[in-house]
């Protein structure tokens, strides 16, 4: 049997399997019906683990074990494979869940979170900072920092992190407004931000600037700025940097505040 390990790859990589799996499926699905001894010989797999990988291989429902001398295995369809992997992943993530959501009522967090407290106490202010690589891991750490607000936010962007952040932080913002924390958000508005402005409605207070920029100010403590243009790099090689710096976040708010005030808001320049 001749497969490209390309091929392996991607099986291994969709089907979690491990290289003796994949080797022994891929070899079933060549045969169909096959002993282990066979499928040892075709996939180039030691024959003392061939029987443990094909039981492995059963459970998972990629094959079903025919009665009879000499044991033999047949293969199920590759569609039906693919059925059963997505409702074994479905099963699986759902059961995860319920676990995480379940400690939260448990003492284990209360724990967690007063290990950490003890931590934090212990570093010192310049430790507590940086840096963050790639647009996911940014946001993750955004969405973070923000959920932590008291009192307010204040947000400078670009067009397009205009639209990434109403699209993906909403609820996040929605929240904070319910709470109380007062929201700023400038950016260079185009009519391509209507609708998503719009949508916003009056949870944050958006205001247009001539000029972007990147940066993230919370309750006056803690900055997170990005150090590259969005639109001269892929959110693979973004790079941004956190800093809890009450003296340095309460100046650079200062300085946005000053040109807070001669930012048109929204409603004006988007004429909606």
């Amino acid at each position: 049997m001749i497969v490209k390990e390309e091929f392996l790859s991607k099986l291994r990589r969709y089907f979690n399997l491990n290289l003796y799996e994949v080797k022994i499926w891929a070899a079933l699905l060549s045969r169909g019906v096959a002993t282990a001894g066979e499928l040892s010989d075709i996939a180039n797999v030691p024959r003392s683990r061939s029987y443990d990988v094909l039981e492995s291989l059963e459970k998972k429902g990629f094959a079903v074990t025919k009665i009879g001398k000499p044991i033999k295995y047949i293969a199920v369809p590759p569609e039906e494979v693919l059925e059963r992997v997505k409702k074994n992943v479905k099963i699986e993530t759902d059961r995860q869940m319920k676990r995480l959501e379940e400690l939260k009522n448990t003492e284990v967090l209360g724990e967690l979170r007063q290990l950490h407290t003890q931590g934090i106490e212990l570093v010192e202010p310049s430790d507590l900072s940086g840096s963050l690589r790639g647009r996911h891991n940014l946001y993750n750490h955004l969405e973070l920092t923000m959920r932590g607000a008291e009192k307010n936010i204040t947000i400078m962007t670009t067009t397009p992190g205009l639209l990434r952040k109403i699209e993906g932080f909403r609820p996040v913002f929605e929240k904070l407004k319910q709470r109380g924390v007062k929201i700023r958000i400038a950016a260079p508005l185009t009519k391509d931000c209507i609708k998503a402005v719009k949508e916003l409605g009056m949870t944050a207070e958006i205001r247009h600037a001539d000029k972007a920029g990147r940066f993230i100010i919370v309750d006056n403590k803690e900055i997170v700025f990005m150090v590259l243009d969005d639109k001269d790099v892929h959110p693979t090689y973004d790079v941004g940097v956190w800093v809890n710096t009450p003296f340095f976040a309460s100046t650079l708010n200062n300085l946005f505040d000053s040109a807070w005030k001669n930012m048109k808001p929204a409603k004006e320049v988007l004429k909606y």
